[in-house]
């Protein structure tokens, strides 16, 4: 198994920057928008559970990227607001260069707003192909979707700071 970690400070209450991230349509936002680390593509979430957060919600993300299907489930493992929170792939995962991944973030407070930790930890699909490609990307990406989810994290909770700069 291969882990990615990555820290930021966010300048505003841990219950307010947990609600933030609870929502996966604001911290997948980058999956569901067209990007150069997308290939140009963009997946579509659906929420699967009854329950939109909260232990056992439910979702799935599909779509193409350069015309290789992309389709898994994520289930939350642990939530305990306003702390953390945990999700893994479920059943049969197709994404590209990951077979299963745990992702998920730990929020302290801080003098001056909260400390957000954010990892993956995800296993290299079985395939030889797949498995190269996992290697020469796989790390790039975790990054990519890491510093994503708390920059987009960031920019909602500060946004006078990315009108000033």
């Amino acid at each position: 198994m291969k882990s990615r970690h990555k820290t930021a400070i966010i300048q505003a209450a841990p219950e307010i920057v947990f609600a933030q991230m609870d929502d996966f349509s604001k911290t997948g936002m980058h999956m569901s928008e067209s990007s150069m680390m997308m290939m140009g593509s963009k997946l579509k979430l659906e929420q699967l559970s009854p329950n939109s957060s909260g232990l056992g919600a439910k979702y799935r993300w599909y779509g193409k990227m350069m015309g290789m299907t992309i389709d898994f489930e994520e289930k939350v493992t642990k939530w305990e607001p306003p702390k953390l929170k945990e999700w893994v792939t479920i059943g049969e995962a197709q994404i590209i260069i990951m077979r299963w991944y745990r992702m998920g973030f730990k929020i302290t407070p801080a003098e001056n707003g909260t400390i957000v930790s954010m990892s993956i930890t995800y296993e290299p699909p079985k395939a030889w192909f797949f498995r190269l490609l996992s290697f020469l990307f796989g790390p790039l990406y975790c990054n990519w979707c890491l510093n994503n989810m708390l920059n987009d994290t960031k920019k909602a909770m500060e946004p006078q700071n990315e009108q000033s700069g």
